[in-house]
């Protein structure tokens, strides 16, 4: 049995009056999407437990079939994961982001997608300029990098993600409890670093965001999961991605990582190149997991032309081959989801069920609509420990 995954992440929505009451979704051309959705079942499966904030991180392991209430100890230890930088039991890692805070109010949470180099440069002048002793500063993707904490001094603070706070102002969501006085610091301290940077001259005259501070947030230490192979039987899984939270995700899992040349995390990405390569690993593992993070960005943005754009790149791009080559298997089965819903009008993380398409080998078609959220709520398939649908998935559609 061959199985693949495709994530289009925060593809879901809520109906938008600039596309005559749709949701991107329903507005975008998706034939091989639809057509998953109708020789096969769609439902909804939600991806954010009670208590929790709704992320990739939370949604994506829940997706994956593990429970957060269980597993999950924080974002950022994913993505250090992704790194593969050693963490003992008592260290702390935080997410690091690059932003851009005006006036007080926090503007981009991607400091306008900055580029690699650019955030590689910003952050080693922050570690120069700052004697904190125990902390790393480490480079990730873009606007993504991670804090790392090797000391004694305990945290029990709260903090927020920059995403969740579009045009608000950020002193109320500044880390607050035991520890948080030391990040306020560093968070401080960079705002004043950064205000003069030549890399952020250079991007206010080209009109690009500038990165006016690093957002510390998501922090927690090393989780402990189980492999996927001693979980569900499945012998040999692979992560196409082209971000670290999905790679540590994969280590932990004990998952290969296929890199793209041409992948990013925004609409500029190599949709055709993540397409071929997720057909071509088909060949070599039983389950190949292929996340594409566009829609969630320009929902970030309220960018709905892009997200509608995106989601339509990812029909045509990569699940019509990857679709394509499944059918020259035996046995096969494709599963279709967001993560979670992003929404355009919040530029937010939603809380809504995601709504989920599969079809192949012995899953039997039970509506016959294409693929939307509505559908989706229409088909009146609830999974509501969302933990248990990849366990559905693998049985086609039997628990």
């Amino acid at each position: 049995m061959k199985y693949a995954i495709i994530i289009p992440d925060g593809a879901a929505d809520e109906p938008l009056k600039e596309l005559g009451g749709k949701t991107p979704l329903e507005a975008a051309a998706t034939p091989n999407m639809d057509r998953i959705a109708i020789e096969g079942r769609q439902g909804l499966a939600r991806t954010v437990p009670d208590g929790f904030e709704s992320g990739s991180d939370v949604a994506t392991m829940t997706l994956l079939g593990y429970d957060p209430k269980k597993y999950h100890t924080g974002r950022a230890p994913l993505e250090a994961a992704a790194q593969h930088i050693p963490l003992s039991p008592t260290d702390w890692v935080f997410r690091c982001n690059l932003v851009t805070v005006v006036d007080g109010i926090m503007k981009d949470h991607s400091a306008g997608g900055i580029g690699n180099a650019e955030a590689q440069r910003l952050l080693a002048d922050l570690k120069r300029s700052i004697d904190l002793p125990g902390f790393e500063f480490h480079n990730g993707v873009s606007y993504r990098n991670l804090l790392v904490y090797r000391g004694s001094e305990e945290f029990d603070v709260a903090t927020k993600p920059p995403h969740e706070i579009p045009e608000e102002q950020i002193a109320k969501y500044l880390p607050r409890g035991r520890g948080s006085e030391t990040l306020r610091r560093i968070m401080s301290h960079s705002a004043e670093l950064f205000a003069t940077h030549e890399i952020n001259e250079v991007r206010t005259q080209t009109g690009l965001n500038p990165a006016t501070q690093v957002w510390l947030w998501g922090q927690g230490h090393a989780p402990n999961l189980p492999k996927f192979k001693e979980r569900f039987g499945i012998e040999r899984g692979c992560m196409i991605t082209g971000v670290d939270l999905l790679r540590g995700l994969a280590v932990l899992l004990g998952w290969d990582i296929r890199e793209v040349e041409g992948m990013t995390s925004f609409h500029d990405t190599d949709y055709a190149g993540q397409g071929d390569a997720t057909a071509r690993m088909i060949d070599q593992y039983d389950l190949v997991f292929s996340h594409i993070e566009a829609p969630d960005e320009a929902s970030h943005q309220a960018d709905w032309k892009t997200k509608i754009a995106a989601i339509e790149h990812i029909d045509k791009y990569v699940v019509g081959p990857v679709l394509a080559k499944l059918r020259t298997f035996p046995e096969w089965r494709i599963l279709v989801m967001p993560d979670h819903p992003t929404n355009i009008a919040t530029r937010k993380h939603g809380y809504a069920p995601s709504p989920f398409a599969m079809a192949g080998t012995k899953v039997r078609s039970l509506l016959d609509a294409p693929y939307s959220e509505r559908n989706a709520a229409a088909a009146d398939l609830k999974i509501e420990r969302g933990h248990d649908l990849m366990e559905y998935f693998l049985r086609g559609g039997h628990l």
